[in-house]
């Protein structure tokens, strides 16, 4: 038998192995919006999301710490995170790649700070960038809901490496 440490052993696997893994897990599909210094909207697609707190309402995303919006959403006091519908997945391709200008032709409201909320998403947040804790190559980001909103359609879920549409 094995003795408990207070730190974990070497894993057992193999990278390829542990993202096969990770990939059997469902989960629904956000993009994280908010702005620079100079007004431009920015925004990335992220599947990393879940709730913290009801009390007060905290909710957590993350971020590879190489990503190159890594300053733009550390350093801003504010970001926007939009539940996407399930036909929505061209738009959540959009803002997973490397296209200049995501927003172009991209229906949008602002928010109370000014941000993008995307319209025909299920459900948005208007967060306060409360806290940030690196964790191995990711930072999490916990965000205080200041504002939130829902439009209770099918989400767009992500499985096993591709777009799921509910019904």
């Amino acid at each position: 038998m094995q003795s408990l440490s207070s730190r974990a052993a070497k894993p057992a696997f193999e990278e390829r192995e542990f993202r096969t893994a990770l990939s059997q897990f469902a989960t629904g599909v956000t993009i994280i919006t908010t702005r620079d210094e100079q007004g431009s909207f920015f925004g990335l697609t992220a599947s990393s999301f879940n709730s913290v707190s009801l009390t007060p309402p905290l909710v957590l995303w993350s971020l590879s710490q190489n990503a190159r919006s890594m300053p733009l959403f550390s350093g801003n006091s504010h970001y926007v995170i939009n539940v996407l519908a399930a036909d929505q997945a061209a738009l959540a391709e959009r803002f997973a790649s490397r296209v200049e200008d995501r927003f172009n032709g991209v229906e949008f409201d602002l928010s109370e700070t000014g941000l993008p909320i995307l319209r025909g998403a299920t459900a948005w947040f208007e967060c306060h960038n409360r806290s940030r804790y690196p964790e191995g190559d990711h930072v999490i980001f916990v965000g205080e809901v200041e504002r939130c909103a829902v439009d209770a359609k099918a989400p767009l879920v992500y499985h096993s490496g591709r777009f799921i549409k509910t019904l």
